[in-house]
């Protein structure tokens, strides 16, 4: 056997548990993450394997793969050295996604998109983090209980003149996820895998576990399936979360070798 040849790492509990470890290095950006809705359906393995780029393979927990939806807030966005900035550091996000993993068991999550209502800030991940971010026109609002309703239209080539629309409120507070839990199997990712020209990379993310509560959503589309070339499923999420939010350490890029899957600077 060769090594283009060599089997995949499915990961284990341990490589899990793991990826949540601060690496090693600086940093290259500080970040937080506010008021996380994550909505996940069951989607065919096939499909899934299908759509991801030489290296990666598709994560399933009881032999199921998934397709998230996660619409959220960033805030206090910076780089290392320098101080958030009024009417740049902050803005929404909504992004469509899967989980993998590499040839040596690495696991992570892989973008479809993400879109995004800051310009700046969509066209450094596109150059500087080989992400599909997207251009959009995105509104919020809150009501004094503190439920969320949150509207994305896609701009651009990608854009099919379809919004998405969710609306939101935290429930009761649930315990930490365990590493034999969904729940920690569809949120507790610490690496993001990007497709450069010049071949795959892996960044990592260092921030505490998710604190996650019940999640009650009157309002949720799948349009952004649709907007990312899946068939819509037809039904209501199989599985549905909320986080309150991490303050999360963003770290460099690393070359992905698509035989090994070891990680190289």
């Amino acid at each position: 056997m060769n090594r283009s040849e060599t089997i995949p790492r499915v990961p284990d509990e341990a490589q899990r548990l793991a990826a949540r470890a601060r690496p090693l290095g600086n940093p290259v950006m500080y970040q937080q993450w506010r008021d996380l809705l994550f909505l996940h359906w069951e989607y065919p393995a096939a499909a899934i394997q299908a759509t991801l780029p030489e290296g990666l393979f598709v994560d399933t927990f009881g032999g199921k793969a998934y397709l998230g939806i996660v619409p959220f807030f960033m805030r206090n966005i910076r780089p290392r050295f320098l101080p958030a900035v009024p009417g740049i550091s902050n803005f929404m996000e909504l992004n469509l996604r899967t989980y993998v993993y590499d040839r040596a068991g690495g696991p992570g999550v892989w973008f479809y998109s993400l879109d995004a209502n800051q310009w700046l800030a969509v066209e450094i991940a596109r150059r500087f983090f080989h992400l599909p971010y997207e251009h959009a026109e995105m509104t919020s609002s809150r009501t004094p209980e503190g439920r969320i309703r949150y509207e994305s239209l896609r701009n651009g080539k990608r854009a099919n003149g379809a919004s998405c629309l969710f609306d939101y409120a935290p429930g009761a507070e649930l315990p930490p996820s365990t590493p034999e839990s969904l729940e920690f199997f569809l949120i507790e990712r610490y690496r993001l895998y990007s497709s450069a020209l010049d071949g795959l990379r892996r960044g990592a993310v260092f921030h505490p576990p998710y604190p996650v509560c019940r999640a009650y959503v009157t309002v949720w589309d799948e349009q952004l399936l649709a907007l990312d070339g899946f068939t819509p499923t037809g039904r209501p999420p199989d599985h549905v979360l909320m986080s309150r939010g991490v303050d999360v350490t963003v770290f460099p890029l690393e070359s992905v070798d698509l035989t090994t899957g070891f990680h190289t600077p």
